[in-house]
């Protein structure tokens, strides 16, 4: 069965039933089949048990952000310092999750859903957040695409005539579905005249249509838990699954997860994030990319902790190794994975050379992770797959490390904190302009994920382009290395000759969005406050 193709708007019929409270602001063909009124009954309960939450941990953000603002430090919280010092393990580890050496990720359309679970890879994770521009016509699309993988009869023809179907379940990856972090809204979804959060939408959609064929196959519902800041956020999505849980008739702790330590704040509440969802936790992950731009982002306004360029931030840096070795150890002493993190390289099969070159680094950058302890990586392209796996087959034969306990690792809030050395090179800057446009233009055009220069750009890549560029020209007195300094007309003469820079558009994603994203990108540099999230202004121009 392929999936629906959420494209033509349609009226609502007069005479179609109402559920109190919600109303549907959008309607596209196929849409009452996917949501009947039990998901839109469960959406308005889950709605209404968490939302008044919600809003209080949006606002602490914004005051956590204001001390950071004002010269205040991310530390380690004195408050609970007696969940850090006990001991005690996460609930077990379903054997399905066991072993999660290599894991796919990427959007939630057929070809791909088809492709990353037939991709030989342990896992795929099916991302409807950063890699899913969340026009409406794609959120249901893509939920629509997961309930076919799970049934086993997901098919995709693609415009040239070739066929797409999925391999034997026994040979397929573990499905685990990315839901929305809290701070973004589904504009299309009202309760109450309240917008729903995104994540809700998108994890109470799924576990409604899939939950039962998946339990009944020693399954999920299984998903990664983004952006969380600190263990209140952790608390609050366990509030959530465990209404789920209730409303469809699951057992306490059926839904596990796995979540993404992919901010500054929610590195030093480690133990507390995996304490607050104890019953269903597996794992944390390195979600690098992000996590370097929260760090961004915390100290957008701390003249000592401007980064360098991009290229220049790579794992191996003092603040990235300790983060990534205090995830390992803090997650094997409670009995979970310590997940590595992203490998955006796609082959380039054009220039052999440069393509070793790129592999040298995927295999440098696994060997690092499955060395310090990582139970598992992440890659953007199946091409990675067989590289990062057979770094992993040779040196973790078995399912995974939680032997590996890192005592050796002292780690301090210093360590986290410590601001790398590096350049800013006039094409690290004009690259930062470059990719974050394309992408931006991409995503307006409805795409989340996009190969440029050879690597697979997602939000978390073009928010480390657009909160660099906002903070270097916003921190006051920096330069290139050449020595030019870094203000709004270098900005100005980046995104003038961007243009006659990326040359025929034809096959470009988004081409015909370049300029409002050149607008945009260049308005959001503009403003005196950097913008939290670049999807947030974005999403007001989207369907």
């Amino acid at each position: 069965m392929s999936a629906v193709a959420y494209a033509t708007a349609q009226p609502t019929p007069a005479d179609a039933p109402a559920t109190p409270g919600i109303a549907l602001t959008t309607q596209l063909a196929g849409q009452s089949a996917l949501l009947p009124a039990g998901v839109l009954a469960l959406l308005v309960s889950l709605h209404r048990a968490v939302e008044p939450e919600r809003q209080r941990r949006l606002q602490a953000r914004q005051a956590r952000q204001a001390f950071f603002d004002g010269g205040g430090l991310p530390d380690f919280r004195t408050d609970t310092a007696a969940i850090r010092a006990d001991d005690w393990t996460v609930a077990p580890i379903p054997d399905a999750l066991q072993d999660r050496r290599v894991e796919i990720t990427g959007p939630t359309d057929p070809k791909m859903v088809i492709n990353a679970l037939n991709s030989g890879a342990k896992v795929f994770m099916a991302d409807f957040e950063d890699s899913t521009a969340p026009a409406w016509r794609n959120l249901l699309a893509g939920q629509q695409a997961l309930i076919g993988a799970v049934r086993g009869d997901l098919t995709h023809t693609a415009p040239n005539g070739k066929q797409y179907a999925l391999r034997p379940l026994n040979e397929q990856a573990v499905l685990i579905v990315r839901p929305r972090g809290w701070h973004l809204d589904e504009k299309h979804v009202r309760i109450d005249g309240q917008p729903l959060a995104g994540g809700l939408f998108d994890a109470a959609v799924f576990a409604y249509h899939n939950a039962r064929t998946l339990m009944c196959r020693q399954r999920g519902p299984y998903f990664y838990l983004p952006k969380l800041q600190s263990m209140e956020e952790a608390a609050l999505w366990e509030t959530a699954l465990s209404h789920i849980e209730g409303m469809l008739g699951l057992p306490h702790g059926q839904i596990k997860v796995t979540v993404l330590i992919e901010t500054l704040p929610a590195v030093f509440e480690m133990d507390e994030i995996l304490h607050a969802l104890r019953d269903r936790i597996v794992g944390l992950n390195c979600g690098r990319w992000d996590y370097i731009f929260s760090y961004i982002k915390t100290f957008r306004r701390h003249r000592d902790k401007v980064l360098p360029e991009r290229g220049q931030v790579t794992m191996t840096q003092p603040f990235l190794k300790a983060y990534s070795e205090l995830l390992i150890q803090t997650c094997h002493r409670r009995g979970a994975h310590a997940m590595g993190g992203m490998a955006a390289q796609i082959p380039i099969n054009h220039d052999p050379a440069a393509n070793e070159q790129a592999m040298a680094r995927v295999r440098a950058d696994k060997l690092r992770e499955v060395s310090a302890g990582h139970d598992g990586t992440w890659v953007a392209h199946p091409a990675l797959i067989p590289v990062a796996q057979a770094i992993f087959d040779a040196h973790m034969p078995g399912p995974n490390q939680h032997q590996v306990l890192r005592r050796d690792v002292q780690v301090d809030r210093d360590a986290l904190i410590a601001t790398p050395t590096g350049t800013i090179t006039r094409a690290g800057f004009e690259g930062n302009v470059d990719v974050c446009v394309r992408y931006l233009a991409a995503w307006l055009d409805g795409n989340g994920c996009v190969p440029i220069h050879h690597l697979m750009e997602d939000a978390a890549t073009a928010e480390i382009s657009r909160s660099q560029l906002w903070q270097w020209l916003h921190t006051g007195g920096q330069h290139l290395d050449d020595g030019t300094a870094i203000d709004l007309a270098l900005l100005d003469a980046a995104l003038a000759q961007l243009p006659a820079r990326l040359g025929d558009r034809s096959a470009l994603p988004g081409a015909s969005r370049i300029e409002e994203a050149i607008a945009l990108l260049a308005d959001l540099s503009r403003r005196d406050e950097l913008t939290d999230f670049l999807t947030l202004p974005a999403y007001d121009r989207i369907d």
